[in-house]
């Protein structure tokens, strides 16, 4: 049995986001949510981006949603929330043990190739807690450390708590349980991308500059007009890695940059199999961001922008010249662009890409509370690497061989 995707403008999903929208719509009360606000007009651009309001969140108490249209932007961000609202309130099997105390009797993941911590106090002696998840390569039960699982940072953690790394990536949710583990898959395939993106050296980035007169997705095309309107500027790159499957990192800044109302450039990225999906991911993520900023909605994101007006129009003319001098070198069909029908082809698909690049291990934790019955689900897939601006980051081997390869 296959479950065809029902909705393909934008993103490909099984149903509308209209019907997301209703479907969840029920549950906020219960989940927290409080308001969800849509703030596209607080920015120029126009690309719709919602904030979804969470008080009592014990993470992330407001999340984006973005899209190509309000209702996209709406089941976006009331689906982050949603998936946030179940990893901060688990009621998963645990057990506090060490890894050597476990791994003769339990499938353990490989932990050597997990994302590693500067400050981490784990061996193989130190006492932590885990829970098991699912082998999607195999179907084998395999236990994970559960600080890489749950939301919850309220303290005091959990015991044995520091040793690994705390983070909403390859958390994800959907109108079906594999377009939950698929959204997570791409997500940690993008970030892993991106990191070895920046891993690179500056000639071989600037070889990745994507000429956006080549780009023919007609969503995209919409979403660049819209950025040309507003008179932003706009750069693509492709940050597609050695797994294939389709990533881009977009920059915007102002062409006309103000020192009155100075925003530096934001950044976006996008990951799928079909490419205009990727690509339309990174150019509404950027407009998130942005409004991100103009909101002063997390202050989590300020380590990652100019501090003070004069800082923030410095770097936007910057960028904004930046962007206008360099060349534009690469086609958007450079890209690999891989169309699917089914969740089931697009779970193949991507479990043989990280086959390809050697890598065996994809361990779904199921998050679904089935009172709720919406499918939530964290992936950790180890040898991935996370984004390398998360404080305590430590280069895995995948980064580290980037390193070396663009080293004199």
């Amino acid at each position: 049995m296959t479950t065809p995707k029902g909705f393909h403008a934008g993103t490909h999903r099984l149903h509308a986001p209209e019907a997301t929208v209703e479907r969840v719509r029920s549950l906020l009360p219960v989940m927290g949510i409080t308001r969800v606000a849509n703030v596209t007009g607080l920015d120029t651009i126009g690309i719709p981006v919602v904030m979804v309001i969470r008080p009592n969140a014990r993470s992330l108490s407001v999340s984006q949603g973005k899209g190509a249209t309000l209702a996209a932007a709406r089941a976006s961000g009331l689906m982050e929330a949603i998936e946030l609202y179940h990893a901060e309130h688990l009621t998963l099997p645990l057990k506090l043990a060490t890894f050597n105390e476990l791994r003769f009797t339990h499938r353990m993941v490989d932990v050597m190739g997990l994302p590693a911590l500067s400050v981490s106090r784990f061996d193989g002696h130190f006492r932590t807690l885990w829970t098991e998840g699912r082998n999607l390569f195999d179907g084998a039960p395999t236990w994970v450390p559960y600080e890489m699982v749950h939301m919850d940072f309220t303290l005091p953690l959990p015991s044995g708590s520091g040793s690994f790394l705390m983070s909403s990536s390859g958390l994800a949710s959907g109108n079906h349980p594999l377009e939950a583990v698929n959204h997570a898959l791409c997500e940690l395939i993008e970030r892993d991308a991106a990191t070895l993106f920046r891993c690179s050296s500056q000639e071989a980035r600037d070889r990745r500059r994507v000429d956006l007169s080549t780009v023919d997705d007609p969503g995209c095309q919409a979403l660049l007009a819209q950025y040309a309107r507003a008179g932003v500027e706009v750069g693509i790159w492709d940050i597609t890695s050695d797994v294939g499957v389709a990533a881009f990192s977009c920059t915007i800044v102002d062409g006309d940059p103000s020192p009155q109302r100075p925003i530096g450039p934001m950044g976006g990225m996008g990951c799928h199999p079909c490419r205009g999906v990727a690509l339309s991911r990174a150019l509404t993520e950027a407009a998130q961001s942005r409004l991100t900023l103009i909101t002063g909605s997390r202050e989590d994101v300020r380590h990652l922008t100019p501090h003070g007006p004069d800082a923030e129009y410095e770097a936007a003319l910057r960028m904004r010249d930046r962007l206008r001098t360099e060349p534009q070198v690469q086609g958007f069909h450079s890209a690999p662009d891989r169309l699917t029908d089914t969740l089931e082809e697009d779970l193949a698909l991507l479990l043989e890409r990280l086959r390809a690049v050697g890598l065996r291990e994809a361990i779904a934790v199921d998050l679904t509370r089935h009172p709720f019955g919406i499918p939530v689900v964290r992936v950790i897939v180890p040898g991935l690497e996370p984004l390398n601006d998360i404080p305590g980051y430590v280069p895995g081997a995948r980064a580290r061989r980037r390193l070396s390869e663009d080293t004199p």
